[in-house]
């Protein structure tokens, strides 16, 4: 990402206040759209050296910039005798400013102060012109951002206009924050907040979690209200054994636990497992961690049920993390496919026989769902699908004919919304 003109040395101390945030913006947005880098992992490296808030602000100016790229460009675009060619720097400085500008509401002074000096050594009067334009003439953005043309092609044939214009509008905004509760709470200690589910509440976006009420009690953690479902689905666990596979940072964890599972979880990462743990610290709910990959990672004994949240392409959660739409192709999904199968095969394994397993991903590919289920059935007789209920799932929600549950955007829209989710219940051959 260069602008192809000589540079002048410049020094940290000649920059405005504010100018490192929106270089560690710049490095981010680079690593994401040059490199591939989700955008959560990215940021850690991006913005070392930043105190929180700033930290927090350089992710929201890549997030914003990320959900209304297509908008944006268009906007540089119509400013400019020839187009900027995409990979250079001043393209990318202009959609961090005009993001703040149009999205976060910066103060205009702030952003062109801040702009200027990430592209010294090119064309910094072009970027001062654009910003200015931005502000003498208004410029506004359309009521929704437009999804990249992969993932509108793709959810268009899959799952018709109508949810893609749906995934627009759910992601134009930050989703809202849900909590799981161990037990059901006191009314009285959450006024705003909205029941979709039991043991569930919603609240307005922009909260601090770590100052809501009963955080150090430990009695509740953050979950979006669809990532609660497959745990739902197993029910009450009355001291049964369960498998919690691919189980950090620990959401259904602490539900299977909460629900009198015996739960052991299973990740192969040691620093989400480390997540997981503090989470069950906080909360007081026990399970046996384990950390292993589960290709090769085998139990003591098989359990009655298995809960596998799959590694996937994540497209579903696309409200939470706008890159993956600029990330994921086809290509990846297809990868994340054949994994799938062949963890759903080994997990198949370990269930008792007239046990469950439930799979689930936060995809919204048919490739990772519905067909992943279908092949896996081809190659596996005696098992079943064990259809969800209506009863077993919150107001709004229902499975589809062939038992399946499958949330896509636009499901409880007046509500908030929800992830995007599959997720099979299957039953294992009685004997």
């Amino acid at each position: 990402m260069n602008d192809r003109r000589p540079r002048r040395r410049r020094t940290a101390e000649a920059d405005p206040p504010g100018t490192a945030t929106r270089r560690a913006a710049l490095r981010l947005i680079d690593a994401v759209l040059r490199r591939g880098d989700p955008l959560d992992i990215a940021a850690h490296a991006a913005t070392q050296g930043l105190a929180p808030a700033d930290r927090a602000f350089a992710v929201a100016i890549v997030s914003e910039t990320l959900r209304w790229m297509d908008a944006l460009d268009a906007l540089i675009d119509g400013a400019t005798a020839q187009p900027l060619p995409e990979d250079v720097k001043s393209r990318a400085v202009l959609r961090l400013a005009l993001a703040q500008l149009l999205v976060l509401g910066s103060p205009p002074h702030a952003v062109v102060s801040t702009a200027l000096p990430l592209v010294d050594g090119g064309p910094r009067r072009l970027v001062h012109a654009i910003l200015s334009r931005a502000q003498q003439e208004e410029w506004r953005l359309p009521e929704r951002p437009a999804l990249p043309a992969g993932p509108a092609e793709r959810w268009t044939n899959q799952w018709g206009a109508e949810t893609v214009a749906a995934a627009e509008t759910a992601w134009r905004t930050a989703p809202p924050v849900d909590l799981s509760f161990s037990a059901e709470p006191d009314p009285a200690a959450w006024p705003e907040a909205t029941t979709l589910a039991p043991l569930h509440r919603r609240l307005p976006r922009g909260q601090a979690i770590d100052t809501l009420p009963g955080y150090a009690e430990g009695g509740w953690w953050v979950q979006d209200l669809a990532a609660s479902l497959p745990a739902r689905l197993l029910g009450r666990g009355e001291g049964r054994a369960i498998l919690d596979l691919c189980a950090a940072p620990g959401g259904k964890t602490m539900q299977l636990a909460a629900a009198g599972w015996l739960v052991t979880a299973v990740d192969a990462s040691a620093k989400r497992l480390a997540r997981l743990e503090e989470n069950l610290d906080r909360t007081g709910l026990k399970a046996a961690v384990v950390q292993g990959d589960i290709r090769k990672w085998e139990p003591g004994e098989t359990a009655d049920a298995v809960l596998l949240d799959a590694p996937c392409s994540a497209t579903g959660i696309f409200r939470r993390h706008p890159d993956v739409l600029h990330r994921i192709e086809p290509r990846q999904i297809a990868e994340m496919a054949e994994l799938q199968g062949e963890l759903l095969a080994r997990a198949a394994g370990w269930v008792k026989p007239g046990g469950m397993l439930v799979y689930a991903t936060c995809s919204l590919e048919r490739a990772e769902g519905e067909e992943r289920i279908a092949a896996f059935l081809a190659d596996h007789a005696g098992w079943t699908v064990d259809p969800a209920r209506a009863d077993e799932l919150p107001a709004g929600i229902a499975p589809d004919a062939s038992g399946f549950v499958r949330t896509l955007p636009g499901l409880l829209a007046d509500a908030g919304g929800l992830d995007g989710f599959f997720i099979a219940r299957l039953r294992a051959p009685s004997g």
